[in-house]
């Protein structure tokens, strides 16, 4: 019975990880966090950065709070939303690092084609 609930609470965990990923899983949203990393912000100056209307950007930051990634405030008329979870951003810095490297590798493989070193290998086979 007690590795029943270990599981349950493990399910729960992860789906409340996949829900992270998910909030995360977005450009625009990944935008609106490294901006908020360096301090709240007001809608409207997170719709000038995202270049989106009012409404999209107000459900990506939804998207974002529901995930428990940022937290908002409401001053008069204007909500000013901040980075309350800032270990998101550790998995958004350390996701820019796995894309670099694949575009390391990338370039790698392609750098020896545009300088031509497979085409003298391939204009040596025999025929």
């Amino acid at each position: 019975m007690n590795d029943l609930r270990v599981t349950s609470d493990a399910v729960g965990r992860w789906r409340r990880t996949a829900q992270v990923l998910k909030a995360l899983g977005h450009p625009s949203r990944l935008l609106l966090v490294d901006r908020l990393a360096g301090g709240e912000c007001c809608v409207c100056e997170l719709t000038a950065l995202v270049g989106a209307d009012v409404s999209t950007v107000s459900r990506h930051l939804a998207v974002l709070r529901e995930a428990g990634i940022v937290a908002d405030e409401r001053r008069g008329a204007q909500v000013f939303y901040r980075l309350v979870a800032a270990d998101a951003l550790e998995v958004v810095h350390l996701s820019d690092r796995v894309v670099r490297g694949a575009l390391a590798r990338e370039q790698a493989a392609v750098e020896p084609l545009l300088t031509g070193e497979q085409g003298a290998r391939v204009g040596s086979v025999r025929e």
